[in-house]
């Protein structure tokens, strides 16, 4: 099967770069393929690892990408509390207890599981249709509203230092690591702020398969592209002539395909889009291709 009509059209993994912004990554991606381009979850300027960045029609398959797994290692340190709960934010308050290794190792299991979180105020969510950086940055006194999220391995690696401590992570989307610090901190009776993270998997995307921006050129760009369909989880199905007259006209192909969802390929082998079926006919979902 052909899976990249367009050399344009698929996904780069990249491993975003300590002090970059997820937009100016993209901007790079975008200059060297003159594609539009958009990436799937912001990480802070201070994070690093995986970036998925979506080169032209790809960006439609971000719908379906919005339960995906996300995996992480981090470092809390115990003792302040920061106003961005990390610590490239302002000290509000310290003299925090530092924890042993044991108390930090036990308290883990209350926060594993799903949890109703508050979002840092220094974020991107928004109250009566303002983000809540800006309302931080200005002073403004607020509160967001918790979000249920899902954690779904916290795991202590050690203590790298007094007061740090790493993690490995593996939550849903919408979790907050810096509010894993602090919510962890207050099972504590103490304070904690992330002063490292490293986003080590992003659904299907992996660190060990991603990029530095900085390696890339329009030269070798298109080697490290992913084809969008090979990391949707469905089955295959290639249209024979007859249900691709049907399919490609937006009218229902009598299939035998099990119902759900599948990757559609025209008989030619070239990859088309997802499809849908209800147990007796597919029906187009998505036009990628």
């Amino acid at each position: 099967m052909n899976s990249a009509n367009s050399p344009a059209t698929g996904f780069i993994n990249v491993n975003k770069a300590y002090g970059a912004s997820s937009a100016k990554e993209v901007s790079v991606i975008k200059k060297l393929t003159g594609m539009p381009c958009g990436h799937m979850g912001t990480l802070d300027p201070m994070a690093t690892g995986v970036l998925p960045v979506a080169v032209g029609n790809a960006s439609r398959l971000f719908d379906y990408f919005l339960q995906k797994r996300k995996r992480y290692v981090a470092q809390f340190t115990f003792g302040a509390d920061y106003d961005t709960l990390d610590t490239t934010g302002s000290i509000v308050a310290e003299g925090g207890r530092i924890p042993c290794l044991e108390e930090v190792v036990a308290a883990l299991p209350s926060l594993v599981g799903e949890y109703d979180q508050v979002p840092p105020a220094y974020s991107a969510k928004s109250l009566n249709g303002e983000r809540g950086y800006k309302l931080a940055r200005r002073g403004e006194s607020f509160s967001l509203p918790a979000k249920r999220v899902s954690v779904g391995k916290f795991e202590c690696l050690g203590e790298v230092s007094r007061g740090v401590f790493s993690f490995e992570i593996e939550c849903g989307s919408g979790t907050y690591i810096r509010s894993l610090a602090r919510d962890l901190a207050s099972l504590l009776g103490t304070y904690a702020a992330m002063n490292a993270l490293c986003r080590t998997k992003s659904g299907p995307f992996e660190i060990e398969n991603s990029v530095e921006t900085r390696l890339l050129s329009r030269d070798n760009i298109y080697a490290s592209l992913i084809p969008a369909d090979s990391v949707l989880p469905y089955p295959a199905k290639i249209l024979s002539p007859g249900e691709e007259k049907k399919y490609l006209n937006g009218v229902p192909a009598e299939c035998g395909l099990a119902a759900g969802q599948y990757r559609i390929y025209r008989s030619d082998g070239a990859f088309y889009g997802v499809g849908e079926s209800d147990g007796i006919k597919l029906k187009s979902r998505l036009k990628l291709c």
